[in-house]
């Protein structure tokens, strides 16, 4: 339930040349002096402008000599007249009246006197101060409750009467974090403060100040190091908490005290926790308490592992790295955790996958069946390397129009093959099983959790889920968040939670703080390592980019499309500004990019009538050369109708080739012939063939047109230089010289960049697309 109690009171900077604290200890006889401030209520009839409160505060000051107390009036006896007589100490006491009006207290008479009747004036006393706010009006018992931590610091004694809506507590005497460790993956949080012998849950302190507007979470210029915020303990009392201290707790904490009722929160008011948000606690100013086990296994969480051996019968010797990936791959089984095996494209996670499954079945932690998803294209890839190294594994496909009548074998079988496509389809049936582990390949699938695939994929029921992918984030973080979530739900808060604290000040202000907390948290989910850190036997990899003028009509119909097309951009980001147009901006380019790649695949009049291609006559020449050097060769394009071009152009030549696009049917069996080097040139869509095929045969790559997406293109290029590939590879980009082209070059850059700082721990700057990215693009040549 929300927290009820009433708002919390923030206390004033200490203003400049506020007096010094009281000096009580002067000598012996002041050792026993005190000033007090006896606080109250006054309430009156609202009867003028200058009078706009019916409630003042009222602070009475009197000094207490060893026991015996005197109003504040400069002379007088004590309560106990009888008593032998005290020697006041005047000078002192008139100190302390002037150090009250530094505090803005001044003689009640003369902030109300000109506004109350007799009647109501004889209420006030000698000593008694009211705290004149602006145009000398007095203040509220609230208002007046906001300088209380700044007196009590001043050295005055303050008590309170029970009309007065406020109760100051002392400052705290500790704080702490409690851990405890509730099994399984998940522990407790407990924050707490001790006052006196009381222990103060600050978890409903902290969610008060965070929802309360007056919070200031941020410092003001003119606060002062030790400025304080009234944190309301209930309905009357209220504890003087250090406002930088607060902010460092609630910063971190801020995706759970945001969210009243979560599933993350214990039914104590405890913060609920997974094991890999323990690197929370490294950030919170309080002193750690728990349980020695439950450090150990945090401490577990980021410490180096020695690599595991496969059990026995797996038919597959791993790499060294790979036997790395075992261990923490055991790791997240035994801490019932999910994960991201992140790995470059290559480096064999399906046979680290394969090879943790089989040890988890023959150490009897594994005892349901294993959903693999997979994208349509890896189907069999799946079949065939779990066939190849671990044949005794019980394997059923969901595939095919008679897949219905085989999920009655499921409880029979070890590993269950489907795809992202009929999740869709087969939700009912796949929601009715439970499975063991959960592994999504090619996770990157479902970086929009709006999807319905990535719907459904939360939707199964699975002990543990693991996604794996050698592209975590393409474009932007959102990617990481919606795969992140699929396998370990909540860790990083909700979509919208997450972009107010991570997405936005990363990618749109490159927040180098959130970035290295993010980092921080996600690390002992992420397995990410790179060929040249872990598999230096490989061929070495070049990239070689070759600038390709356009030709003079080639030249000037893009010139004139370009202008064009910007003039149709123009006119609908002033229309519906630039996050509506995305469609006009995005058909823009599209046509721009096609007059690059070929002027045939601009569906437009004034194309047809040029036939040059400076591009597809650089592709043919470069084919020559390489073909005369038995190179065998991969060709990705984006569009389908430019390898159909290209095809065309190879017949022409009489050059031997294979197609593999998305409406090829068995893709195994020209895998198969490419690789027994029947043809030398293989023409693939970035999108069916861009991952999930082994062509080691191939030594050099050809990238006809770039992509936004650097990872995709990386992917492809991974296609040949992988564990298993034995000769140098080659990878040469094409791209039209001043064109949107190398546009696009410079956006993929900004998009490696972002990936680097999350998996790598780098920095960044701002990745999205904005306008002025959009001015360069549409750029003349």
């Amino acid at each position: 339930m929300p927290h009820s109690s009433p708002p919390t009171l923030p206390a004033a900077a200490t203003p400049k040349g506020e007096p010094a604290q009281l000096s009580l200890d002067l000598d012996a006889r002041r050792a026993s002096l005190r000033a007090i401030l006896e606080l109250r209520t006054e309430r009156f009839a609202v009867r003028s402008r200058r009078l706009p409160v019916s409630r003042v505060g009222v602070a009475r000051l009197c000094f207490d000599y060893g026991g015996r107390r005197f109003a504040a009036d400069g002379h007088g006896a004590g309560i106990d007249d009888d008593a032998a007589p005290v020697e006041r100490q005047h000078a002192f006491e008139g100190e302390v009246l002037d150090q009250l009006r530094g505090f803005n207290l001044m003689p009640a008479d003369a902030v109300v006197g000109l506004f109350l009747d007799d009647d109501e004036l004889a209420r006030f006393g000698t000593g008694d101060h009211i705290l004149e706010r602006g145009e000398g009006r007095p203040a509220s018992p609230d208002h007046l409750a906001k300088v209380l931590p700044r007196l009590a610091a001043a050295g005055f004694t303050l008590e309170f009467g029970e009309d007065f809506p406020v109760e100051l507590l002392p400052a705290p005497s500790d704080w702490r974090i409690d851990v405890v460790d509730r099994g399984g993956a998940w522990f407790d949080l407990h924050l707490g403060i001790e006052v006196g012998d009381e222990r103060i849950d600050l978890v409903p302190v902290l969610r008060a100040a965070l929802a309360d507007p007056g919070f200031p979470a941020e410092p003001a210029p003119n606060e002062a190091p030790d400025a304080v915020w009234l944190a309301a303990v209930d309905e009357r009392r209220r504890v003087p908490l250090p406002l930088a201290r607060l902010r460092a707790l609630i910063e971190p904490l801020t995706e759970w005290l945001s969210q009243q009722t979560d599933t993350r929160n214990a039914d104590d008011g405890a913060l609920r926790m997974r094991l890999p948000q323990a690197a929370i606690l490294d950030e919170l100013p309080l002193r750690l308490a728990g349980s020695n086990p439950l450090r150990e296994r945090l401490a577990g969480l980021n410490a180096a592992r020695e690599p595991a051996a496969v059990a026995e019968g797996f038919r597959a010797t791993l790499r060294p790295y790979q036997q790395q990936g075992l261990a923490w791959l055991d790791f997240l089984a035994s801490a019932g955790l999910g994960g991201i095996l992140a790995d470059d494209m290559g480096l064999g996670k399906t046979v680290q996958v394969l090879a943790h499954i089989w040890t988890e079945r023959a150490r009897g932690r594994l005892k349901k069946p294993v959903l693999i998803v997979v994208p349509t294209s890896l189907v069999a890839n799946w079949r065939a390397e779990a066939r190849r190294f671990a044949p005794e594994l019980q394997l059923l496909v969901l595939h095919g129009p008679d897949r219905r009548e085989l999920y009655a074998q499921i409880a029979h079988a070890h590993l269950v093959i489907t795809t992202y496509p009929l999740l869709a389809r087969d939700h009912a049936l796949l929601k009715r099983r439970e499975f063991g582990l959960l592994v999504l390949d090619e996770a990157q699938t479902i970086k929009n959790a709006r999807t319905q695939a990535a719907r459904v994929v939360r939707e199964i029921r699975a002990q543990r889920r693991l996604a794996v992918t050698g592209t975590p984030l393409e474009n932007h973080l959102g990617e990481l968040w919606a795969q992140m979530d699929a396998v370990e739900p909540g860790l990083l808060g909700s979509e919208r939670t997450f972009a107010t604290l991570y997405r936005t000040p990363i990618e749109k202000h490159g927040n180098a703080h959130r970035q290295e907390r993010l980092n921080r948290r996600v690390a002992p989910l992420i397995l990410r390592r790179r060929k040249e850190d872990v598999a230096p036997e490989l061929p070495p990899r070049t990239e070689i980019l070759r600038a390709v003028d356009l030709d003079e009509r080639q030249r000037d119909l893009y010139e004139s499309l370009r202008a064009l097309q910007e003039t149709r951009v123009r006119d609908a980001v002033a229309a519906r500004g630039l996050e509506q147009s995305g469609i006009v901006v995005l058909d823009a380019l599209l046509k721009l990019r096609q007059v690059c790649c070929d002027p045939r695949l601009v569906k437009l009049d004034g194309a047809a009538t040029v036939n040059e291609s400076a591009k597809l006559d650089h592709l043919l020449e470069l084919l020559d050369e390489l073909i005369a050097e038995d190179r065998r060769v991969l060709v990705f394009s984006q569009f389908t109708e430019m390898l159909a071009l290209i095809g065309t152009a190879l017949r022409e030549r009489g050059l031997r080739f294979l197609e593999l696009t998305g409406a090829t049917r068995d893709r195994g069996a020209l895998v198969e012939r490419f690789q027994r080097g029947e043809v030398p040139v293989f023409l693939i869509s970035l999108k069916a063939g861009g991952v999930g095929l082994n062509l080691t045969a191939a030594d050099t790559v050809i990238h006809y047109d770039p992509w936004w997406n650097p990872a995709a293109e990386n992917q492809a290029s991974d296609r040949a230089h992988r564990i298993g590939q034995e000769k140098p590879v080659f990878i040469y980009k094409l791209i039209c010289s001043a064109t949107v082209e190398e546009k696009i070059q410079e956006l993929q850059q900004r998009k490696a960049a972002l990936a680097q700082a999350l998996l790598e721990g780098g920095t960044t700057q701002a990745a999205s697309f904005g306008a002025d990215d959009l001015d360069a693009l549409l750029a003349a040549i």
